[in-house]
């Protein structure tokens, strides 16, 4: 019977060690302060961009898309993107859809404004690009190489 209550005491010590650690894992504060801060942006097409794909400026990681969703209303994709808490980004700071090479994987680029004012947790960036969609290029390359030939 002492063994048995033994057994039950550390298998509950067990669990409360599991489940602090993961509350210290993945608990984050409400202000965004603990993993750093999330700004929203809206584009009108994110193909290709997931969760978890990086979020970049002067070609360094600086955040993450950390997630994504429609906007009712509007029908524009949003995005959460988490950036890292150190880096003040200014309120005029724009967002575009990239592509490493011409199949590769898609990250966002954010360009800084000017103004002295940052974003703060839940503002929004304003001015944005879409992502470009390959299958689209490629028909405008050959339609142009078909204007020009026909007109040669």
């Amino acid at each position: 019977m002492r063994g048995e209550t033994r057994e039950s005491w550390v298998g509950a010590a067990s669990l409360v060690g599991l489940g602090l650690l993961l509350v210290l894992s993945y608990g984050s504060r409400p202000d965004g302060t603990a993993n750093g801060y999330d700004v929203l942006a809206a584009f009108n097409r994110i193909d290709g961009l997931a969760v978890g794909d990086p979020v970049r400026m002067a070609g360094v990681e600086i955040g993450s898309v950390a997630a994504e969703r429609l906007r009712t209303g509007s029908y524009r994709a949003e995005l959460v993107l988490r950036i890292e808490s150190d880096v003040r980004l200014p309120r005029d700071t724009s967002a575009a859809i990239h592509t490493d090479g011409l199949f590769g994987s898609k990250f966002v680029v954010l360009e800084p404004g000017g103004e002295t004012v940052h974003l703060g947790h839940g503002d929004r960036i304003d001015f944005t690009q879409d992502s470009m969609v390959v299958e689209d290029l490629l028909d405008l390359i050959i339609s142009e190489g078909k204007a020009k030939r026909g007109g040669v």
